[in-house]
């Protein structure tokens, strides 16, 4: 990329950012691109933080890591958000009335999320910007955020927003520029794209504004056919049954309805948080106990499970992996060190917590296919809780579809169909999707589209 392109070097042969997203009034800007290659700083940059900037403008920032907000907010989260003339439509789109009265060292990590988003939400200011609002938030949350960052276009501000989930990316955004590079090295800012072309200028790998090829590889997210079994192959599989049961744990009910399981397959959980998952996973793994179980001619099966949690601690004593300290690793890094380790444990059904937390767009197809392949060859059940659609879409073999009141009273259906059961689940949010031609990814359909409207919950035909 020739010098004059150069918008920001941190210091001679560090890394350099060349060019800048232009932000345009009233629109939501979306930034894709690999960790590591400039697009926080190129918020940096349009917030006058870094020199050079655009001018002088009032700009608010939801930093990404939400988990280091304790260490520089301290008091009541009400009392917070008071302070800046709180409205009630906001808390309670957010999810946050029930904990107005927490302390904010006190919340988890999707509560820190909406928090973060409505305080700035809440200020005047003319440039908005988001970085990766989707961490910790279930689909329900992300489709929320998604309104509650539209709701902020007015015609004499800017909205910007750096997402990794490509269908959150595409929920609200209306133009698209890509960020490439190398990590750690150098990164380019594409011109502005239409939302679908640039995801697609994503996914492909190529620039044809600069007529240059970024990456080797080109992403398509068609659904892998597993391979034609012959029927010893079909009937040597071994096939589990689970019992209809349930499980009260404090004011929390889960049911568990009857189904099957078999090997060499990924079953992907599909549901808002607080619904029970993992008390299933645990109750499957034997580590729970059912409070009553239906139908005394099945029995629970004792399932050696592996179990990958949603947040990763860096106190795993691991520091003997290649020449790097685990303590060290950035969260991508530590998901995918954690992500290997579930898949690695000899005699074990892998139940992965949100693998694609933390990993940038490109990691996340990658993860999913080294994923559907090791459970493929090790002829293993995986189990799979993912609010990523892409990555949800593209591992799921069967999916467990949860239902009812989070945190409340809940049920888990019997595994079903990808088809049958997105259509389930979609229903129940209220959104579509839609085959892009190109590359197979999951297009959502937004609420004012023609398509909305005219097609079926779910679509999947190629």
């Amino acid at each position: 990329m020739a010098d004059q392109n150069t918008t920001h070097r941190y210091a001679p042969n560090a890394f350099e950012l060349n060019r800048l997203p232009v932000p345009r009034l009233g629109i939501v800007l979306g930034l894709v691109g690999s960790n590591g290659i400039g697009k926080s700083s190129a918020l940096k940059v349009l917030t006058g933080k870094l020199k050079p900037n655009l001018g002088r403008f009032n700009a608010v920032t939801k930093p990404q890591h939400v988990e280091h907000i304790p260490n520089v907010v301290q008091g009541n989260v009400g009392q917070f958000l008071s302070e800046r003339d709180t409205k009630q439509e906001l808390a309670a789109e957010l999810e946050l009335i029930q904990v107005m009265d927490r302390n904010v060292g006190d919340l988890s990590g999707g509560e820190l999320q909406r928090f973060a988003i409505a305080t700035v939400a809440l200020q005047n200011a003319d440039i908005y910007m988001f970085d990766e609002p989707s961490s910790y938030l279930d689909v329900k949350q992300r489709l929320k955020v998604g309104q509650v960052v539209r709701s902020l276009l007015r015609p004499d501000s800017y909205v910007i927003v750096v997402e990794h989930d490509l269908t959150l990316l595409e929920y609200l955004s209306d133009f698209i520029f890509c960020i490439y590079g190398r990590p750690g090295v150098y990164g380019v800012v594409t011109l502005p794209f239409s939302v679908r072309d640039g995801i697609n200028v994503f996914l492909s790998g190529f620039d044809r504004n600069d007529n240059l090829r970024f990456r080797d590889e080109t992403f398509t997210l068609k659904i892998v056919e597993t391979p034609q079994e012959n029927v010893e192959e079909i009937e040597a599989r071994a096939r589990y049954k689970y019992p209809t049961m349930t499980r009260t744990q404090g004011n929390f009910r889960l049911k568990v309805v009857e189904g099957e399981l078999t090997d060499s397959k990924i079953i992907v959980m599909l549901g808002e948080n607080g619904k029970g998952k993992t008390t299933f996973i645990r109750m499957l793994a034997g580590l729970l106990n059912p409070d009553s179980v239906e139908g005394s001619d099945v029995e629970i099966p004792m399932s050696n499970v592996s179990y990958k949690p949603q947040k990763i601690s860096p106190k795993v004593k691991c520091s003997q992996l290649m020449d790097k300290h685990i303590e060290k690793l950035s969260g991508g890094e530590l998901q995918r060190v954690a992500i290997t380790l579930c898949l690695g444990k000899a005699s074990s059904n892998p139940y992965d917590y949100e693998p694609s937390a933390h990993l940038d767009a490109e990691m996340r197809i990658v993860a999913s296919k080294v994923i559907r392949r090791f459970i493929l060859d090790g002829k293993k059940t995986a189990f799979v809780a993912e609010h990523d659609f892409i990555m949800a879409t593209y591992l799921a073999d069967r999916v467990i579809v949860y239902e009812g009141k989070p945190s409340i009273d809940c049920v888990a259906n019997p595994p079903q169909s990808l088809m049958t059961g997105m259509n389930l689940f979609l229903s129940h949010l209220d959104i579509t999707f839609r085959r892009d031609p190109a590359n197979f990814w999951n297009r959502i359909n937004k609420q004012e589209a023609t398509e909305h409207w005219e097609q079926s919950y779910y679509y999947l035909d190629d």
